[in-house]
């Protein structure tokens, strides 16, 4: 596929099931401030004006997601697996017809409401034309303690938290889902990509940008969306 310049396409695996948060249904179908908490992380790619299109990763048998989905800009992708992994890897399959290998894929998590297009731009800009891709992350601040049968101190020099959007060219995010064997260890896009050798690039993002994880995250996530 020739073209000129990269283009910039989000994805969002949603096929899981929110197994912490002791909810009736998934947690990406869960209320936030008036709408599902997906809408929200949809909504914050659509009012990006760098992000070509938007891909949403669900179950085979989603039965929720075409009443949210908005008319455009959005692809539904049923392909979901068993493992987020698994989710994107099967999403990148069948975008390879669409998509050249040298685009840029933004991989987000659907339980991370708080991305506006602020830090999309902040993502994009900062990364611009590396070899690599790199992430949203924040700086470890707290005293870091590891349990143990004695309790220690570790140093929270040059400690991140990863966040997404993770952004990686699309065909090295192939070949780093397609090589990593374990789900267990490869927890993230990066780490993926990270075991092939590489390095990506952490770009400090925000702590509105928060998983949405156990119920009290809820509450948190509410509070930003409020904000401006």
């Amino acid at each position: 596929m020739d073209q000129l310049f990269p283009r910039y396409v989000a994805l969002i695996p949603a096929a899981g099931v929110g197994a912490r948060m002791a909810a009736d249904g998934p947690k990406q179908y869960m209320a936030l401030g008036g709408k599902p908490m997906l809408r929200h992380t949809i909504d914050a790619f659509l009012s990006s004006e760098l992000i070509d299109h938007v891909y949403v990763v669900v179950s085979p048998d989603d039965g929720q997601i075409d009443a949210i989905v908005p008319a455009a800009g959005v692809t539904v992708l049923r392909c979901g697996g068993a493992s987020r992994l698994e989710s994107v890897h099967n999403a990148l399959r069948q975008l390879g017809e669409l998509l050249a290998p040298n685009d840029w894929v933004l991989v987000h998590d659907a339980a991370r409401p708080g991305l506006n297009a602020a830090l999309i731009e902040k993502l994009i800009t900062t990364i611009g034309g590396d070899a690599v891709g790199g992430l949203l992350a924040l700086p470890v601040v707290d005293t870091v303690k590891r349990a143990g049968s004695t309790v220690s101190t570790l140093s929270r020099d040059d400690l991140w938290l990863a966040q997404t959007p993770q952004m990686f060219r699309y065909r090295l995010l192939c070949d780093a889902l397609a090589a990593a064997t374990d789900a267990s260890v490869i927890t993230d896009d990066a780490s993926a990509v990270e075991a092939l050798g590489f390095s990506p690039k952490l770009v400090e993002g925000h702590p509105r940008n928060l998983k949405v994880t156990l119920p009290a995250d809820i509450r948190i996530a509410e509070m930003y969306l409020a904000a401006p």
